[in-house]
């Protein structure tokens, strides 16, 4: 049985911030081949399609597609705030590793 991911209560946070779910959108966190390491994530703003995984909090959503979702398992989905930047960042435990940008990974 897959372990879906977690959201953490400060993404959900964010995302109420921004409006999203105000717009009918919620936080598409997808998997795709490419990038530097092989795989990369692709995080925006989208409307959920009838077969995503919806994670729900603070009247958000964020939405992951089945093909997706076991590269996800047990993944935690977070925000963060640094000098460089804000942005929604993924603690993977499935990668086996990483690439500077933040965005690409293995398995």
């Amino acid at each position: 049985m897959q372990l879906p991911p977690k959201v953490t209560e400060r993404a959900f946070a964010r995302l109420a911030e921004i409006g999203a779910a105000d717009q009918g959108q919620a936080l598409r966190v997808a998997v795709e081949g490419g990038g530097c390491s092989g795989f990369q994530y692709d995080i925006r703003l989208d409307a959920p399609a009838d077969d995503d995984l919806v994670i729900e909090g603070q009247g958000q959503k964020v939405i992951v597609d089945e093909i997706s979702l076991p590269f996800l398992e047990n993944a935690v989905i977070d925000f963060t705030e640094e000098l460089i930047g804000a942005r929604f960042t993924i603690e993977n435990p499935n990668a086996t590793s990483s690439c500077g940008c933040g965005t690409s990974f293995a398995m």
